[in-house]
């Protein structure tokens, strides 16, 4: 009897301190992990019925993602464990400036397609190496992946056309030397993620015929989490860092250009991303759908914005699968 009672003593004891320690635990997750804009009264409407506040946070993944650090320290880790595997890259320039750069990392076989990746960062930073963990799953699916360097917005005087033009070059270069890397130009597909997703829309309406390329050299885009219309963008707190104009709105919004797009493109975002974001390839795939352009509108249940990125490296994530989709590879 005294036993009994002696465990069912402790059990009451741990159970009391279990209650209590959860009573003081809960508070401190919920603001650890609160989504979505900070509570605030409900100020004049900016956008879409979104006040300047929700609309700044719809274009911060960080109010969306609290956790965005550790994945985003994967990312490198992950580059990092995949080279260990791999081999390091061909670091090869493609412009005269410091950033015009980028890593080829080769598959097997010889006259493979290629996929060409625009990182993100909100155009304020990112680097190849740290994008880096996605090669493992093309070169094994056959495929030779290549991941860009390029100026950041900053350093561009708070201008994203030299951002652009630089992307758009390190394709058209990437085409044009194909061969010497075993790449077969005419299975090249570019994708991107975030702002990388941006320019990668971006690119999509490019005249290729003024950097002495056919009309059509990409077989198709693979645009993540990305951005087609730069007017909320404008509105929103990163036009404390962009120096928008009406022209560099106009030709930085790949849905008002549509006509000049030739090629299949995939749209992907996931759920847990922010509202405008999902809003902006919801849209886009919208636009052009209308237009008769082929693409591809695919919503990843219970993704954040980096997690949405980070699948590009997994054949069973949302993002390698669509890939290699469009790729036409198992």
């Amino acid at each position: 009897m005294t036993s009994m009672a002696h465990l069912k003593s402790g059990l009451s004891r741990r159970a009391a301190l279990a209650g209590g320690a959860a009573l003081i635990a809960t508070p401190a997750l919920a603001a650890e992990c609160h989504i979505g804009p900070p509570v605030h009264d409900k100020g004049p409407a900016v956008w879409m019925g979104l006040d300047q506040i929700e609309l700044d946070a719809a274009y911060d993944q960080s109010e969306y993602a609290p956790l965005l650090g550790q994945i985003i320290k994967r990312y490198a880790s992950s580059s990092a464990a995949m080279r260990a595997r791999l081999g390091e890259p061909q670091r090869v320039a493609y412009g005269p400036s410091e950033p015009e750069k980028l890593d080829v990392y080769r598959a097997k076989a010889s006259n493979a397609p290629i996929y060409v990746f625009i990182h993100g960062g909100a155009w304020l930073g990112g680097a190849a190496a740290n994008y880096a963990y996605p090669a493992e799953m093309f070169v094994h699916a056959g495929a030779h992946y290549i991941a860009l360097d390029f100026v950041s917005v900053k350093q561009a005087g708070g201008d994203l056309s030299p951002m652009a033009d630089q992307v758009r070059r390190a394709i058209a270069f990437v085409y044009k030397n194909a061969g010497e890397f075993g790449g077969d130009r005419q299975k090249l597909y570019v994708g991107g993620h975030s702002s990388g997703g941006h320019l990668c829309g971006v690119a999509a309406t490019t005249d290729w015929t003024t950097l002495g390329l056919p009309a059509a050299p990409v077989r198709g885009w693979h645009c993540m989490s990305g951005m087609f219309d730069m007017k909320p963008v404008r509105l929103s707190k990163r036009s404390s860092y962009i120096k928008f104009t009406d022209a560099m709105e106009d030709a930085m919004s790949a849905e008002r250009h549509i006509e000049k797009i030739n090629a299949p493109m995939v749209l992907v975002t996931g759920t847990n991303e922010t509202p405008e974001f999902q809003r902006q390839s919801r849209d886009f795939a919208a636009t052009l759908k209308a237009a008769g352009k082929p693409v591809e509108h695919i919503s990843a249940p219970d993704h954040n914005h980096f997690e949405m990125c980070e699948s590009l490296g997994n054949p069973y994530g949302v993002n390698g699968r669509a890939a290699l989709k469009m790729m036409g590879l198992s």
